[in-house]
């Protein structure tokens, strides 16, 4: 580090002394400043010298793209954010985003713990299946080691399998699961930031680091709201469809053999529900049979009130 008269200076680099100290590139610094992320250097003299604000902001966008960010999507939230007001609080916002939805710890497991828990051949298609569906990750150096995310969600495959459900068919399950649950948790961030976080992030003036610490206890106040909610609603659903399917398979089994002088008519199964609705599932025969004697009795009175004309086609001959 030195300044324009040759003498150290104190937080102040050349481009190349930079780029070691931030673990860089001098291309990529000058890369970074083509496309408006990293300020200018300040000239003293004949020489470009950078401040520790340069080597805050490369550490700030190497973060950001070690979180997925894009350089453009990068540049949207520097151009929106560093203002005079600095990046602590929205980075602050990232971090409670992007951290952990649960309280849940991972766990690992090793390739011959998980054949014991299912049945103990070996699978190779359901690991990579599992490993494509994230529910298992392999571990760098250590092929036959795998971390769990969520080690319930291992715990509840273990279960479905021991209970006669193909590791297939639980793979099928998630797959089809996961977009559903994703679709709810879109919707849920779609309202919420329509209804509280869209003065944080739409109102210039709400994007100080004091509204963004605010917008990020927001979050911590919200997260779990959204897991309660469908906790339950599975509750709810559950109940009354697993009362209504197995109310169905009752009903979908052979009765006993009627009495003698009647026969068994099939009835659509939403017939018999809506009759169940009206009248109580004890009464459902009794009042199919006299509905039908009802129907009947009043085509036969009709059928007698009709003309004979009406009843033969013929006129009668005065």
């Amino acid at each position: 580090m030195t300044s324009s008269g040759g003498g150290p200076a104190r937080n102040a680099y050349r481009i190349e002394d930079l780029a070691h100290h931030t673990s860089t590139t001098v291309r990529t610094i000058r890369a970074y400043q083509d496309r408006g992320l990293l300020p200018r250097p300040e000239r003293r003299g004949r020489a470009n010298l950078y401040s520790e604000a340069h080597v805050t902001r490369l550490h700030q966008i190497a973060h950001l793209l070690d979180r997925g960010y894009t350089l453009a999507s990068i540049k949207e939230l520097l151009d929106a954010w560093d203002t005079g007001r600095g990046l602590a609080g929205v980075l602050g916002l990232v971090t409670e985003v992007e951290g952990p939805w649960t309280d849940e710890q991972p766990d690992r497991v090793t390739r011959a713990e998980l054949e014991a828990r299912f049945g103990g051949a070996p699978d190779e298609d359901a690991v990579a299946e599992a490993v494509a569906l994230g529910v298992l990750e392999p571990v760098a150096g250590k092929p036959d080691t795998f971390l769990v995310p969520s080690p319930q969600e291992l715990a509840v495959a273990v279960e479905l399998h021991a209970a006669g459900v193909p590791l297939s068919a639980i793979a099928d399950h998630l797959w089809e699961l996961r977009a559903q649950v994703e679709h709810i948790a879109a919707r849920f961030l779609e309202f919420t930031t329509e209804y509280v976080f869209a003065r944080y992030l739409d109102d210039p003036g709400h994007r100080t680091d004091a509204h963004a610490a605010e917008a990020a206890s927001l979050v911590r106040r919200l997260r779990p709201l959204a897991q309660q909610t469908v906790d339950a609603e599975l509750a709810r659903a559950m109940r009354v469809l697993a009362s209504h399917r197995l109310r169905t398979h009752l009903v979908a089994e052979p009765p006993p053999a009627p009495p003698s002088g009647t026969r068994n008519v099939s009835l659509p199964a939403e017939t018999i529900d809506a009759v169940e609705r009206l009248v109580g599932q004890g009464h459902v025969s009794d009042f199919i049979a006299l509905a039908a004697e009802r129907e009947v009795r009043a085509r036969a009175l009709d059928d007698l009130a009709a003309s004979p004309h009406d009843r033969t086609g013929v006129h009668e001959t005065p």
